[in-house]
């Protein structure tokens, strides 16, 4: 079952033409104890999986030379200073989405930037160390990108889950 998923969702056309491979059920494996703990060492997911360390580096090698994960740190922003953490809803020009999403995209403050469906074109996540540095972003940076219309923005009161990752 956990095959036939892996093989339907990576083993696109795309991958096929870029010369890729398709995940299968021991890169799941491997890739789900890694998202279940970042830290845990080759040796330890091999033990758990059933096959050699040399197999998992090898595995977690190709994995990221394909860009199917990334190895990151994540930060608590709370802890690191920042105060204030909100969702920008933005709305754009319909000829200006991408380049205000790139531009969006370059700004040290915003975390995430997605394209989207709905009421808003893009949404962005921003950590500020305040309130006040909050406005000013708002005002001064995101407000002055060419082709912004009109923003709207929620205040995190409080993360209940801070991850990356699907479910696979």
């Amino acid at each position: 079952m956990l095959t036939e998923f892996v093989d339907d969702r990576y083993d696109s056309y795309d991958n096929k033409q870029a010369g890729r491979h398709s995940m299968d059920e021991l890169d799941a494996k491997i890739v789900a104890m890694l998202q279940e703990d970042g830290r845990a060492s080759n040796a330890g997911i091999a033990r758990s999986v059933g096959v050699s360390e040399g197999t998992v580096r090898r595995r977690l090698k190709r994995l990221v030379q394909e860009e199917y994960i990334s190895v990151v740190a994540l930060l608590d922003p709370g802890r690191m200073g920042y105060a204030s953490e909100a969702l920008v809803g933005v709305q754009v020009d319909p000829d200006k989405i991408d380049p205000v999403a790139d531009d969006l995209a370059q700004l040290e403050e915003v975390n995430w930037v997605s394209v989207t469906t709905g009421a808003f074109d893009i949404f962005a996540w921003a950590s500020l160390h305040s309130a006040e540095a909050l406005g000013v972003f708002l005002r001064t940076k995101i407000g002055t990108i060419p082709g912004v219309r009109r923003t709207e923005t929620f205040v995190n009161l409080a993360v209940k889950k801070r991850g990356y990752g699907v479910a696979i």
